[in-house]
């Protein structure tokens, strides 16, 4: 007898491992998001940092469709200069010494690759990472993402011996980082740990260690940059030049992309078919990056972003938020009580936030084009909760 397929609700057929919040966003348009009961919701999450220009912006979505009509895709085994002027105007846009840009898809394969880069060119094979740090979930990315695992890490073994040293223990450095070691890789403002900013003091003496030694320091600004931080990258920020730095999520504004920027002396290291990626640096990709950076550029959002953020650090300290940390459009509010009792008495109000590893820090990540009346919008509705 045929067995009889049967019919299953939308949604069924998704593999059940995301925790979602109580919305459906059906349309976006600047800040805003469109629930499917037609309200608008205020975006202070950027869906994870990745929407740095907001939605339907008209620069970016005109660029992406150009691109498309044009030529959709091709593969690195050809030249095209899109992608060459993306490489180029990614390395000038960082404003650091940086000699190439090699791009991939996704944060955790360029941590994977700055990793891997990392190994290869010191011979050495023990990683330090800081307590508190995500890197994405595959096997070398997990492996120096702290708590993997206890959580979810999945694998037998670590490909490299990892450690981790405490936030800001500089004392520390002397035993965890050593001449066996092939790299630190740091967030320089941690984002799911809650926005902690690991300050300028502990990143400089992680370059100086690491010179010390001969260890590679890697920035993973996946999260930090591409102007969250109010400048190009926290590197910036903090006055300190990494090896390398990998970047993704506000890079292509909602498209998939990032990339691996490479000092000289690592730049000199890499060969033909050293590294590889079938989708990595597409036009599609380059088109959005090169799009990102001049929407950054033209409209001013360096300055934008430093100016909301100094206007919310002034004024959320209200309500159940007795505290602020990071910097830029990363932002962490203390918060009294557990910050996802908070983040949800907020989305029913109309405001989208985020939580963090941290259970009593809401998180924010808006769009670049933050104003100063969104941000009171969310400063009234903080104003009316119970502390």
């Amino acid at each position: 007898m045929q067995a009889v397929a049967h019919a299953q609700p939308s949604g069924d057929y998704l593999a059940p491992v995301f925790s979602q919040y109580p919305l459906e966003v059906v349309s976006a348009q600047g800040v805003w998001l469109t629930n499917s009961r037609g309200e608008r919701v205020l975006d202070l999450y950027g869906g994870h940092a990745v929407a740095g220009l907001g939605y339907a912006h008209p620069g970016f979505t005109a660029a992406l469709t150009a691109q498309a009509q044009q030529c959709n895709f091709q593969t690195n085994a050809v030249a095209m200069q899109v992608r060459s002027r993306a490489a180029a105007r990614l390395v000038r846009f960082s404003a650091l010494p940086f000699a190439s840009a090699f791009f991939v898809n996704s944060g955790a394969e360029a941590n994977e690759n700055a990793l891997k880069i990392a190994l290869r060119m010191t011979g050495r094979g023990h990683v330090a990472a800081i307590e508190g740090g995500f890197h994405g979930r595959t096997a070398a990315a997990g492996a120096v993402t702290w708590g993997a695992a206890q959580k979810w890490y999945g694998f037998p073994r670590t490909p490299f011996d990892v450690s981790f040293i405490p936030r800001g223990a500089q004392q520390a450095l002397v035993t965890q980082v050593s001449e066996a070691t092939a790299a630190v890789i740091v967030e320089p403002v941690q984002g799911l740990a809650g926005a902690v900013d690991l300050g300028a003091e502990f990143l400089a003496a992680l370059r100086r260690r690491c010179d010390e030694v001969g260890a590679l320091l890697i920035f993973d600004e996946v999260q930090c940059g591409v102007g969250r931080c109010g400048h190009p990258f926290a590197a910036n920020l903090y006055g300190v030049m990494p090896d390398m730095l990998t970047t993704a999520k506000a890079l292509g504004n909602g498209f998939p992309c990032a990339a691996v920027l490479c000092s000289a002396a690592v730049n000199r290291t890499l060969t033909r078919e050293s590294l590889g990626t079938t989708f990595g640096g597409g036009p599609m990709a380059c088109a959005a990056i090169e799009a990102v950076i001049e929407a950054i550029e033209s409209e001013d959002l360096l300055a934008r972003v430093r100016r909301v953020s100094a206007y919310l650090r002034e004024r959320c300290l209200t309500g159940p938020v007795v505290g602020v940390q990071g910097a830029g459009l990363l932002l962490g509010l203390r918060t009294t009580r557990p910050a996802r009792e908070v983040q949800a008495e907020l989305l029913e109000g109309g405001i989208l936030a985020g939580t963090a590893s941290d259970p009593n820090v809401l998180r924010l990540l808006p769009p670049f084009i933050l104003e100063e009346q969104h941000a009171d919008m969310l400063v009234d509705a903080l104003r009316d909760l119970p502390s």
